[in-house]
């Protein structure tokens, strides 16, 4: 499985980004997706997974209710729509596949070169 991910930039603190991942070779066996971002000198931080399908999503605490993520009916592509970024959260960000739901970066079988964002305060 193939990971490309776009749409990082270099925004104001209170802005928004979408960030897209899209998917190709084999992605039906690894279904679920996460996003995962990190800064230098540090591991990466689970921020947001959803399931097949779209039915359930978890959420790292100090994004929640302001990013959103949401894939498309294929499955191939996921979205990390942020909205009112601050500084703390800037990173590279990555999107992965693996077949388990969860936060944990081990469980996660693919990952793509990442897309960074940077928030000026």
């Amino acid at each position: 499985v193939d990971l490309v991910e776009t749409g990082g930039g270099l925004v104001q603190t209170g802005s928004s980004l979408t960030l897209t991942c899209v998917a190709s070779g084999h992605p039906l066996g690894f279904p679920v997706r996460g996003w995962f971002r990190q800064v230098p000198g540090k591991g990466r931080e689970f921020v947001a997974t959803i399931t097949e399908g779209g039915l359930r999503t978890l959420y790292e605490r100090s994004v929640r209710g302001r990013f959103t993520i949401s894939r498309d009916d294929t499955g191939d592509i996921v979205w990390l729509q942020m909205n009112n970024l601050q500084p703390e959260d800037t990173g590279r960000y990555f999107c992965a596949a693996g077949t388990r739901w969860t936060s944990l970066e081990s469980d996660y079988d693919f990952w793509g070169q990442g897309t960074q964002v940077s928030v000026s305060s």
